[in-house]
């Protein structure tokens, strides 16, 4: 099965990573990154194609944001604050904060969806949002390429050691979400203080 799944990255991964960068992203290009290394894939290429799917992704969430308002509202009623966040960010930084979205963990959905759901302009954005993604996918792409030796190995050591490898990948993630947590609780906490300055005046 694990020989199987190789050899269909070998013969269809340029097609498997765009599909992958629409859907999800940064294990796609690493996985991009080590197959160049092995000389299965052009590094190039690969940052050209996985930065052109995650293009694509965003592009589909800005479109959903600017045509399915009612859609939005409906189905992410549950996510309101986090439409809140990104429309603060938005307005607090202005265009840099569609190139940094896609590292903004929680938020990476959220953003070309709200985004889409303002007056932004769809030209700006999808300019903005390609240059994002390329640099994005180089970002990525390129030190996996790197060291691919040691990212083998690393896959080789927990495959063997996948009881010791499980909880350390658990607390990883515990720790990645509880950061961007207390980020999105610190931007909560700017927006009352400010609402509590503007209904004193």
């Amino acid at each position: 099965m694990e020989q199987f799944f190789v050899d269909l990255l070998k013969e269809y991964g340029y097609i498997i990573l765009f599909f992958w960068s629409i859907l999800e992203g940064e294990l796609g290009l690493i996985m991009a990154g080590v197959l160049s290394h092995t000389g299965d894939m052009n590094p190039y290429l690969a940052i050209f194609v996985g930065g052109l799917g995650g293009f694509t992704g965003d592009q589909i969430y800005f479109y959903i944001g600017r045509y399915n308002k009612k859609y939005i509202h409906k189905k992410f009623a549950k996510q309101r604050r986090k439409f809140a966040i990104a429309h603060l960010l938005l307005q607090k930084y202005g265009w840099p904060i569609i190139f940094i979205q896609r590292y903004l963990y929680g938020l990476r959905t959220v953003i070309p969806m709200s985004i889409g759901l303002t007056r932004y302009s769809a030209l700006k954005f999808a300019f903005i949002n390609l240059l994002s993604a390329w640099a994005w996918a180089a970002i990525t792409i390129i030190p996996a390429y790197i060291f691919g030796e040691e990212i083998l190995k690393v896959i080789t050591y927990m495959k063997e050691h996948w009881y010791f490898a499980l909880p350390v990948a658990a607390i990883f993630l515990a720790s990645v979400w509880y950061f961007f947590y207390k980020v999105e609780q610190k931007v909560l906490e700017k927006k009352l203080k400010l609402r509590e300055r503007i209904n004193d005046i």
